[in-house]
Formats: structure tokens, sequence, C-alpha cells
């Protein structure tokens, strides 16, 4: 009896066992599913790979999630980062293994993983705790600081170190906690968490208010979510109502009719022969293009519309609601040509939106109407195409075929396509958000398909989508106005299903350079409830995949010149011959970030403080060109007239300010131009560590994962920024690095290890600051086991404006006194300063405080010394005449936005019919 006593014990302890580890197995998987369900991917194959490195190499600022960093409402547990932290979509380490590059892809923008399962009210990634072991290369300092203690993790993590007064609080009792497989009061903490979530999604909407109640009870968490996140009661009515509708089986049609009569998807081959494309076709058609720009990129579409023109064709163009710069050089454009108009009314179209769609049928609509204008083909493009033939093949081809459609599909199993495409899914536009609602069913009669949003379509087609009212074509209306990216999925399945099916030739004639391992970031998560991806630009080395394409290719995409525009001068010497030798402004490029129509309210007060501080060290500049020549002396007037960014040979070479200054020797007022450059400050260690591996480190804003670059060419921070550290390597072993933030008066503000592996490019990190920070020169650190291997310095600028008026001495105190308690994250670094030779200086503290409570004209110079340690003032010119002797003319500089630039600059139509 007692042997069988102990067997029943020990059999109840294995099974508990047993379940302890399967518990333990099921919140692993949990996590692991959790963080990986936002990865993105295209095929099946690769969604194994894709879960692991997001796991193990690719988002180490999730591992540092999984750390234990709490949610910004919430209290962070003994010894964890800020809870200010804000999540970014892409992951902090930028980079996956090797895989093989796709250029030309069967759809645009085909949807990775969706974000079923995910809670819907905040498209982020989730903490949760992680095992750790206690490291090893930090013992030394572990000691030296006295209980410090420090742990190692996964390849390509984050690691923050939190101190209190007393030293590091990851005790030995911490680390036991860790590694227990349990639930920890640190998960339990998010656990709550996570179940307040799930209850609040789950509690009636009674604290959401409308202007009239629904007609329904919603239920749905994907719907409430939506409703939670709206930021107007318009938007949220109409939510409100499309959900009921379609709960009530009113808003969906349930079967549609199938005109096509041929069962199964046609598609038509056309077999590319180049030396037929260089006969004149005896009747050639003529293209409608339908340009759809956005942004103030306003050369680059100049110089697309000069290679595509031709006076037989005609050009249509749609500017973005939110592009007013952009606008007013189209309409100047227009104006030149009879052939090109622009968009009577404009719309705010988004990625993957609906509106997108309705853009295009509203042109289509305005196109057939025009009677002067007769066309043969609708062909749209985007300010980032490029054409890679000339446009005498393209319409010598489109006239061998001028019966055809060409559209691409997606190439993949139609249902693994309307999953991953979320066409099964209800989604509804406004507040400039593609809102997730809800689950639908596909429409029965008719095959869906869908691929690329480009597309050349012949005019029959167009009006028979425009103009016809059968069931296929109505119905179809109706249900991609609630479709997320129906532009690359309506005219597709309209196509298939239509008497014009047989029509269908599965290419679009583009080459597209698709690199998901870099393009599909969830990028998009801010405006629509979705996963997506982006294109790449092309580069240089893409040259040949132009010239050596064997099937029917006539455009590519994307280019952008302010990320490389040597790759469009390539093109241009490959279709049109070079230009001589001598063109001005052929390595330069300039783009508007500014101009005085768009009135001062479009900046914000720290570009508006930086502009006006340029403004004066070009001022200063042309002072000191003469000495004791008051001819040469200025004195700032108001706001700038405008701001350009300026590239040489595809290098940001700084900032092109053009302001008003009153000549004091003459009394006149002069319009003149600063060209600003920005001055280098990162530097290795001298001397040299022997650690080889970090190529370069910056410390900007705006990082775009996808091209690896900072949007914010400048730079240009103020107290509210939230800069990101971003560090370049070359290849090599597996390696621990640690980074140091420093503010102005030497506090510690941050530090964190980044562990790297082997085949690591770029990592970049923001850390959790608390703002604001203080103005002045920042240092960041990168050491390998806590041996200086480099640094760079970046510069928080004071605000001279507030709200674009001069600042107040009560907001200037609060924006420029550092955070409260001086208080970078909710733990102190104090205790490193001396273990890192950073000494504190009292001297340092008191004159950051007097700063803080500077205005006026003691402001201006402060900014305009630390402005003046970060940028140069390299040159200035004159819009016109000039009282002072030294000023050049802007029209004859080589640098000036005002310099000639003949690539971009457009004339009347030659005798060919062509501008180029």
């Amino acid at each position: 009896m007692y042997g069988g006593l102990c067997a029943r014990k020990l059999a109840r302890r294995s099974r508990s066992a047993l379940i302890a580890a399967l518990t333990v197995l099921l919140v692993q998987t949990l996590i692991v599913w959790n963080f990986s369900s936002l990865d993105t991917g295209e095929e099946r194959k690769d969604n194994g790979r894709e879960k692991r490195d997001r796991i193990g190499i690719n988002n180490a600022y999730s591992e540092y999630q999984k750390s234990g960093v709490q949610r910004r409402h919430q209290q962070p547990p003994l010894g964890r980062a800020s809870n200010r932290h804000k999540q970014q979509p892409d992951g902090y380490y930028s980079h996956r293994p090797k895989e093989k590059v796709r250029v030309d892809s069967n759809n645009e923008n085909s949807v990775p993983k969706d974000f079923e399962n995910i809670d819907n009210s905040n498209f982020v990634a989730r903490s949760q705790t992680q095992r750790h072991a206690p490291g090893k290369h930090k013992q030394g300092l572990l000691e030296k600081a006295h209980a410090q203690q420090s742990l190692s993790k996964n390849s390509n993590e984050v690691i923050q170190y939190a101190q209190n007064k007393g030293g590091f609080n990851h005790t030995r009792t911490d680390l036991q906690r860790r590694a227990n497989p349990t639930l920890s009061p640190q998960q339990s903490l998010q656990h709550r968490h996570h179940l307040q979530q799930a209850k609040r999604l789950a509690t009636p909407t009674a604290n959401i208010k409308y202007d009239q109640p629904p007609k329904c009870e919603i239920s749905g968490k994907e719907a409430i979510s939506a409703l939670s996140r709206t930021k107007t009661k318009e938007c949220r009515q109409q939510i409100a109502e499309v959900y009921c509708r379609h709960k009530e089986r009113q808003l969906m049609p349930e079967k549609v009719t199938r005109y096509c009569p041929v069962e199964g998807k046609v598609n038509m081959n056309v077999q590319w022969e180049d030396d037929s494309m260089e006969t004149v076709p005896v009747v050639p058609v003529r293209i409608a293009f339908m340009l759809v720009v956005h942004g103030r990129a306003s050369r680059q579409v100049q110089r697309l519309f000069k290679a595509i023109y031709h006076s037989s064709h005609f050009y249509y163009i749609h500017v973005d609601q939110r592009s007013n710069y952009l606008h007013r050089q189209m309409v100047a454009l227009a104006r030149q040509y009879p052939n090109v108009r622009v968009t009577p009314w404009r719309m705010s179209t988004i990625w993957g939106g609906a509106s997108l769609l309705t853009m295009y049928l509203q042109s289509m609509k305005d196109l057939l109407a025009m009677r002067d204008w007769s066309w043969d083909f609708f062909i749209n493009l985007s300010a980032a195409d490029y054409p890679i033939r000339t446009n005498d093949q393209l319409v010598a081809f489109l006239s061998k075929y001028r019966d055809m459609n060409f559209i691409k599909s997606h190439g993949r199993d139609n249902a693994r396509f309307i999953r991953k495409q979320g066409l099964d899914r209800l989604f509804f536009e406004c507040d400039t958000h593609m809102w997730r609602l809800g689950d639908r069913k596909i429409p029965e009669g008719i095959s869906v398909d869908g691929g690329s949003d480009w597309f050349l379509l012949n005019r029959m087609f167009v009006e028979y989508v425009i103009n016809t009212q059968d069931d296929l074509v109505t119905n179809m209306k109706r249900f991609y106005t609630y479709t997320l990216l129906p532009a690359e999925s309506f005219f597709h399945t309209v196509l298939e299903n239509s008497p014009h099916c047989e029509s269908m030739v599965d290419n679009n004639l583009r080459i597209t350079n698709w690199n998901r391992k870099l393009g599909c970031k969830c990028q998009y998560k801010h405006i629509v409830d979705w996963c997506g991806c982006s294109p790449n630009d092309f580069k240089p080395s893409d040259l040949p995949r132009f010239q050596q394409t064997t099937r029917p290719i006539f455009f590519a995409r994307k280019f952008e010149a302010s990320v490389n525009q040597e790759i469009v001068n390539q093109l241009d010497a490959f279709l049109f011959g070079s230009m001589p030798q001598g063109t001005p402004g052929l390595k330069a490029y300039w783009e508007n970030v500014f101009d005085e129509e768009d009135g001062i309210h479009s900046l914000s007060d720290a570009h508006l403080t930086h502009y006006h501080a340029f403004a004066r060290l070009g001022l200063a500049r042309t002072t000191n060109s003469l000495q004791g020549d008051n001819s040469c002396r200025y004195f700032a007037m108001g706001h700038p007239v405008s701001v350009h960014i300026y590239f040489l040979s595809d290098e940001f070479q700084g900032y092109l300010v053009r302001h008003h200054a009153t000549n004091l020797a003459t009394s006149k007022l002069e319009t003149l131009e600063t060209w600003v450059m920005p001055k280098q400050f990162f530097r290795f260690t001298y001397p040299p560590n022997t650690f080889n591996r970090l190529q370069f480190a910056e410390i900007g804003t705006d990082w775009d994962a996808k091209e690896r670059i900072f949007r914010n060419f400048g730079n240009l921070m103020g107290p509210m920024a939230e800069p990101v550290g971003m560090q370049k390597w070359g290849k090599g072993s597996n390696v621990t690095m640690t980074v140091v933030w420093i503010d102005p008066t030497n506090v510690i503000a941050a530090t964190y290890d980044i562990l790297i592996d082997a085949s690591a490019e770029f990592t970049h990190y923001r850390p959790p600051l608390n703002l604001p920070l203080r103005p002045g020169m920042w240092t960041v650190r990168v050491l390998h086991h806590w041996s200086p291997v480099a640094e760079t310095r970046f510069l928080i600028t004071p605000l001279t404006h507030h709200k674009h008026l001069p600042i107040r001495q009560e907001d200037a105190l609060r924006t420029h006194n550092g955070p409260a308690k001086n208080s970078y994250m909710e733990q102190s670094f104090h205790g490193l300063n001396p273990i890192l030779n950073i000494p504190v200086h009292l001297g340092q503290v008191e004159a950051a405080e007097h700063n803080a409570e500077l205005t006026g004209s003691e402001l201006e110079r402060w900014v305009d010394s630390l402005v003046g340690e970060v940028w140069s003032a390299v040159d200035v010119c004159s819009t016109g005449p000039s009282g002072c002797p030294v000023m050049q003319t802007c029209r004859e500089t080589v640098w000036s936005s005002l310099s000639p630039d003949p690539k971009s600059q457009l004339g009347p139509p030659k005798t060919n019919g062509r501008i180029r």
C-alpha cells in the first residue's frame, strides 16, 4: 500500500510537471508567434525563416521588449527600461540573412501576414519576458560598479542597463526569477494588461460618442478597435453605419454575374519583336498618360514628363490634395502645353486606400468626357516611374496589340492571394486611414483576381468600366469600395469576368525593384490596419537589367532622385544619348522642402528655427567678406522665402535657404540665397581600436529602413525630437557592442548593448528618452568590451519659435530645461560616469539652466553659436542686383536653386513632337 501511494504521488508529480512543461511551451510558442505574426514574407517556404529572423536576429527592439519593457502607460518593473519607449514597426535590426533579390514581382504591394488574432487597438509588437542567463563579458565592469549585473541575450538584440542611485538593480534574485519558467511578477503585470485590453475590446461601446446612435449592436473587436481610434465624429459615424449595414447583409453583393464566355483564366501571349517596334505603324495609337503624383519632387516629375512627352499623346495629372507646392508646379507646367491638363479636383489618396480606386475611376470618366482628346490607351504612372524604352517603341508595340489590356496578375494560388491581400476582410476609409472592420465573404459566381496596380488598358475596356450598368461592374464597384488595396484587384477582377476577358495579357509592361527583406516592414500601419510592402529604388548597378530584358518592358519603378539620380542619368543616356560635356547641373539635384506660399504653419518650430539660423549664418559670412565695408552688411527680414535640399553626385550637400535682408549701406531690401553644409562629427578613437567592424554611425530622425537613409537629411532636431542611432557594419565575427548617449551636461541619458551577428550590415535603435531633450551638443559613443571604438555628435537645437511665434520665457523654460528631474529614463546611469571617464561639472549645469531662460536676441545668439558648430555657410548669392560688390548672382552659380538645370527644364516641342 505504501508503495502504491508513492507511485500515485509520483504519477501526480509527473502529470504536474508535464502540465507545467506544456504550459511553458505554450507560452513560449505564443510569444514566438506573437512577434512573428507581424513579420512579412512572400512565399510559404520563407515563413519559417522569416519567423526565425524576427525572433533571433531581426528585431532587437522586440527582443528588448521581451526582456520586460512595459507599455507606455504601465509602471515598469524594477530594473527595466523606460516606459516611454515608442515602438518601431520595422524593428530595431534592419537586415536579414542574404536572400535572392526579386526584381520583377507579380504584384505591386503583395501583402504579407495579416493582423489576424492580433489586438487591433494598438498595432504594435507586444512586450514579453524572456529567460536570460548571466553574461560574462561585463564582469569587470560589474565588480567596479558593485552589484551591477548584465544579461546575455540572443544575437542582434538590445540590452539596457538599469541603475538606481546605489547601483544596478539586476540582482541575483531578479535573474533567478527571470530564469523561472513560471509566470513572474513582471509577466503577471503584463498578463493583466493584456486581459484588460481584451476586456476593454469586449465591452459594449457605450463610451464611444456618436451624433446618432448606431442602428445595431457593434460587437466585433476590429470594429470596436477602429471606433476607439478614430479622430472625428464623422468618421466614427460612418464606420458604425458601414458595420451595421454589413451586419444586416445590406452592404456586400452575395452573387455576381460572370460575362466571360471562356471558362477559367484567359492569358493572351504577346511576343517581343525588337525590330518590328522600330517600324512606324500606319495608324499609331494615342495614349492618355495618367500621372498620379504627390510630395515635392517637382524636378523629378518634370524630368519624367520630359522623357515621355509627345505632342500626339495626352497627359492628365492628379496631384494629392496635401501637395500644394507640387500642384502649383503642375498647373504652371500644364499652361505650356495644350495636351496637358491637371484634374480640377484633388483627393488625399493613401497607400492601400479605396480613394485611389475612386481617383482612377473619376480620371477615366473625365478622359472619356474630353471630346477633343481622342486616345486609345490609358496608362497610369507615378513620379517614381521612368521609361526604359522610347516613346516610339511603346507606340509601335501598342499599335500592334491595340485590342489588348495589359495587367499583371499575382500568379499564385488564388485562395492564398485572397487571404494575403485581405480581400475577405471588410475595410472602410475615412480620416485618411483604412480601418479594418471584420470579415466578409467573396461574392459567388466570379473569379477574384489581382496583382499590380500599374496597368495599360485600352479605351474599349475603360468605356465598359465607366459606362456599363451591368451586374458585374455595378457590384464590383460596390464590393471594392470596402476593400484594401482595391486598385490592385478591381480592374483584374472586372477584366477576367467581363466580355473583354479574352483581351487580358498577364504583363503590365513594367519592371519593379522588389527587395522584400527591406521593403516589407509593415511601414504603412499608421494609415492602414494591415501589413504591406513597397519596392526599393533602382541604383546604377541595375542598368543591365533594363538593357537585357527579354520580354516587353517599357517602364521601371521605383526611382528617387534624392536617393540616387545617377541611374536616371544613365537611363537618359541609354534612351536619348549622352548630354554634352559640361552640361550644367547634370550631377546636381535640388528638391524644394519649403515655399513661402505654403505658409510658415507648414513648418515645425524646429525647422523654422534652423532656417532662420541658416539665414543669419549667411549674413555673417557676407559681413566678413569685406572687412570694414558696410556695403556687405545685412539685417535679416521676415521668414524664409524658400528652402531646398541640395545633392551633388548623389551626396547630400546641405540646405539652400532663400531669404530677405536689408542692406545696411543702401537701406534696400535684397533677396539672398545661403548655402549651408553640415560638418562631419563621426570619428574613430585614436589610437585606433583593434575592433574594425564598425564603419559609420549617425544620429537622426525619420530613418528609412528600406533605403537605409535618414529622410530628415540634415537631421534638424529640436528638444521634442526622438532621435535614432544608426550604425553601419562590415562583415566579421559575432560581437557585442555598447552604445552610450551623453547629453550636453555630461549626463548619461541611455546605454545599451547591441549583439551583432556576422552578416549584420545596418542596425538602428531609438532609445526611450524622456522629453524634452536638453539643447546643445550630444555625444554618442560606441564601445567594444567597454573600450571606445568611435563616437559621433549631434545637435539638439533650442527653439527660437513656439507655435510659429517668437518663444516666450515660460515656454522656453519648459522646452529647454531638459526632462523632469533631469532624468531621461526611469533609472539613472550616473554611476557609469566615473567608469567611462565622463566628468560632470557644476558649471555646465549652471550654464544650461541659464541658457534655458534665454529669449529674443540672446536666444538667437545661443542658437547661432550652436548651429555654427554643426553647419558652415559655404556661399551666398543674390537673386537680383546687390549693393555688395562681391555678391554673385544666383543664376551664375553652380549650386543655387536658381542655377541652370537643363535635364529637368522644359521647353517647346520640337518638330518631331518631343521635347527630349
